[in-house]
């Protein structure tokens, strides 16, 4: 395979410009992005799920002051773009992978209960696949990073209401080892 390496580069960067293209997007209707990435988590969004039991003292997964301590993107309806909000998280959790080459995540796409059972569980693959698109072009090995969807089958809120469909449209990203 002579050309593996430049069709994966070209690939790349195709992904990287359509999440530049589709995050530039302002809509009338909903609040501009803070200023800073960081703090424009939603105000609905769960808290973030605290690393394994097992992983060593003092690392950043279980600080929760630090970036890697959120493992939550969430998405606006029907969408699999990662938003603006959200780039320095995957950012964050893609350079601790490219530092520790040992670790391993799982992505796993969700949606809200809207919509078909196999179209929920295309986007939520499409959710999944959109995060370690973006860790792979910022460095992350592909072996390091599986993917899987759950559809709407593991929603965080149990209402049926936007403010619980915005907490069940997410990808989470999940530590399996930690090194």
């Amino acid at each position: 395979m002579r050309f593996e390496p430049h069709t994966r580069i070209a690939a790349s960067l195709f992904v990287l410009s359509l999440l530049a293209a589709c995050a530039s997007e302002v809509k009338k209707d909903e609040p501009a992005p803070s200023a800073s990435p960081a703090a424009a988590a939603p105000s609905a969004a769960p808290a973030a799920r605290p690393a394994q039991p097992g992983a060593v003292a003092g690392n950043p997964l279980n600080d929760p002051k630090s970036m890697l301590f959120k493992r939550s993107v969430f998405y606006d309806y029907d969408q699999s773009a990662i938003k603006t909000d959200y780039r320095s998280l995957v950012e964050a959790h893609a350079r601790y992978l490219r530092d520790n080459p040992g670790a391993t995540i799982t992505i796993e796409g969700n949606c809200d209960e809207r919509g078909s059972r196999e179209y929920n569980l295309a986007l939520g693959q499409r959710r999944a696949e959109g995060v370690k698109s973006m860790m792979t072009v910022l460095g992350v090995r592909d072996r390091q990073v599986e993917t899987v969807s759950f559809g709407e089958e593991k929603p965080k809120a149990q209402g049926h209401d936007e403010s619980s469909w915005s907490q069940n449209r997410r990808s989470d990203i999940v530590y399996r080892k930690v090194q």
